[in-house]
């Protein structure tokens, strides 16, 4: 996993994510999706260009559900973005890198 990509736990969600003062993609995932497995590259790559700008990570549904749960969802891949502790705009399936960065600017200002 690139050095700018986080992996996170349930453990961890509440602080890494909710109270973070800094914007936040989470993309949640499973290891026997293969859309998600197919967007891990972009995610990647958009990690290390907003590095320090947004934290980047990765959550796996099949072995931290409580999160995943508590925040609905649904399908997967999902990516959620975060802002002052809450949800402020997601992208569902595979999409694609523009829609991601284009969201990830957005969130930044």
């Amino acid at each position: 996993m690139s050095t700018h990509l986080r992996e996170f736990t349930d453990a961890e969600f509440m602080t890494a994510v909710m109270h973070n003062p800094q914007p936040v993609l989470v993309d949640f995932w499973a290891p026997w999706c293969g859309p998600c497995k197919a967007l891990t590259p972009t995610i990647e790559k958009l990690a290390a260009e907003f590095d320090g700008r947004v934290i980047v990570g990765k959550m796996d549904i099949q072995n931290q559900p409580v999160s995943a749960g508590e925040l609905g969802i649904r399908s997967i891949p999902a990516l959620l973005f975060f802002k002052g502790g809450r949800v402020v705009d997601s992208l569902m399936g595979a999409v694609n890198e523009d829609r991601i960065r284009d969201k990830l600017e957005q969130l930044v200002g």
